[in-house]
């Protein structure tokens, strides 16, 4: 009787995992730059202009809308780079398979000989892949490509365009509270709040110790505020 394979309950085993890795990095990278390059304006001009309200909200917002198409268009093109590269790839590989189906086995043979298998074992096993999907088979362990599942740029740029945004409103919104002279210091906290959270949120969604995470969010973030701050100080100081 054979028994059947029992995946691990902490492993993905599913299909898909690279899109939704790639989704992944796209919102995370999309949220830390809205939270850490927005609040870096806002403060900076905060820190220049305290009583400016106007034009620390027009900073904000710029910065924001900016920022959003700028991510989006910059994962747009980057994913659609990779997606033309893969799509090159497999068409190639169907083109090998088409002219030299003998050698393809061979090489796909000598590819699973190379994993441990013995020649014999690594022989059949080519064979009863190819077989079944020849194309599949020969993506998967030349190219690691999933020939049905290429990347997606719209899907990367969406994710980078709203987390951004969602992202950049958390020290927009804050510095413009009611709440005087403390608007720096309360959109200061609420951000590494933000950093916080998306670092931990990051972690655990790809499966990666959550401390190293927390901390590079949190202290890249930091540093921003303060280097603009001082600069938006200095300014201030100098224009006043």
């Amino acid at each position: 009787m054979t028994a059947q394979r029992q995946p691990h309950p902490h492993e993905p085993h599913e299909r898909g995992t690279g899109q939704k890795l790639n989704w992944l990095r796209a919102g995370v990278l999309g949220a830390n730059d809205g939270i850490v390059s927005t609040a870096g304006v806002v403060i900076g001009v905060a820190a220049a202009t305290p009583d400016n309200i106007a034009a620390i909200a027009t900073a904000g917002v710029a910065a924001l809308v900016a920022g959003a198409f700028s991510m989006a268009g910059g994962e747009y093109v980057s994913v659609s780079t990779q997606r033309d590269t893969e799509k090159a790839l497999i068409a190639k590989e169907k083109q090998e398979l088409t002219e030299m189906p003998d050698d393809e086995l061979a090489e796909l043979a000598g590819f699973y000989q190379e994993k441990g298998l013995s020649p014999e074992l690594a022989r059949e096993v080519a064979v009863e892949l190819t077989k079944r999907d020849a194309l599949a088979a020969h993506a998967e362990v030349e190219l690691g490509i999933d020939p049905e599942q290429f990347t997606n740029p719209w899907a990367a740029a969406a994710s980078s365009f709203v987390s951004f945004t969602a992202g950049a409103l958390i020290p927009l919104v804050l510095i413009l509270l009611p709440v005087g002279a403390h608007r720096v210091w309360v959109a200061a906290a609420a951000v590494v709040v933000g950093l916080f959270l998306t670092g931990w949120i990051s972690a655990g969604l790809g499966r990666a110790p959550r401390r190293p995470a927390v901390i590079r969010n949190v202290l890249m973030g930091s540093a921003t505020m303060v280097a603009t701050y001082l600069i938006g100080l200095l300014f201030g100081v100098a224009t006043g």
